[in-house]
């Protein structure tokens, strides 16, 4: 099932491609200087061999991490809390609700005026977009948790203490696994977002801004097509390792042929 799934996604991407590379080359008028994707992945491929596109690959994804790691830290025992003690959710729910749906990207402008340090400004706005996805599936969890088995581990005499730790965590783990894939992406794309509109020495963002302003467009493309793949493969591997953990889950839920 996950083999003919790959199969129909890379016979469509290579589809796409195909109409793309014929309508660039024979339908878009000349004046209008766009490279094809013959072009875009040639250079793509070229890229890795370029020390200052790798340099800023290692800085992208090292604020990359740093950020999803910051907002993990803060967000799960959050939602552990919130999610035990509902008098303090329902109190601070409606601030959440509020800062919640506030575009990422639109605080970078502000986080850029605030923060003077760049590569801490970056990581915060990272930290700030990653924190909403980690929080919510958290508190999603805990709320999912059966409460026939908290009752029947307090019934043998254990306290709150090791009722949260015996139930409430392994149950919610795999919603907080699966707010920090979702989390995983959003934090790449801010990444890459703070280093277009804030610049600075390294980056991903600032090779697109580089390659922008030197013209070339299948550069920019190029670099743009790499952070596409590196969030594929984020994915893919956060999924897997998701699977492998939380089999049991899958299978209670229905989910294990997904």
């Amino acid at each position: 099932m996950t083999g003919a799934r790959l199969l129909r996604g890379a016979a469509g991407a290579v589809g796409f491609l195909v109409l793309a590379e014929l309508f660039i080359r024979f339908g878009v008028s000349e004046d209008l200087k766009f490279p094809a994707p013959s072009v875009i992945l040639l250079e793509a491929v070229r890229l890795p061999a370029d020390p200052d596109f790798l340099e800023g690959v290692v800085t992208t994804l090292g604020n990359w991490v740093l950020g999803l790691l910051v907002a993990t830290a803060v967000a799960v025992p959050l939602g552990v809390l919130l999610g035990a003690l509902p008098p303090v959710e329902r109190a601070i729910r409606p601030l959440l609700e509020f800062l919640r749906p506030i575009p990422s990207v639109a605080i970078i402008p502000l986080a850029i005026l605030l923060i003077p340090v760049d590569e801490l400004m970056k990581v915060s706005v990272i930290v700030y977009a990653s924190v909403w996805p980690i929080l919510i599936n958290t508190l999603y969890g805990m709320h999912d948790v059966d409460p026939l088995a908290k009752e029947s581990l307090r019934s043998f005499g254990f306290g709150s203490l090791a009722v949260l730790v015996r139930v409430s965590l392994p149950s919610a783990a795999p919603f907080v696994a699966t707010g920090v894939r979702i989390a995983a992406g959003i934090a790449l794309v801010l990444a890459v977002s703070a280093e277009l509109l804030a610049g600075g020495v390294a980056g991903i963002g600032v090779y697109v801004n580089i390659a922008g302003s030197g013209n070339r467009t299948d550069l920019m493309l190029a670099a743009t097509c790499w952070a596409g793949v590196l969030g594929v493969l984020a994915n893919m591997l956060l999924l897997t390792g998701e699977r492998r953990l939380f089999r049991w889950h899958r299978m209670r839920t229905g989910a294990a042929q997904s």
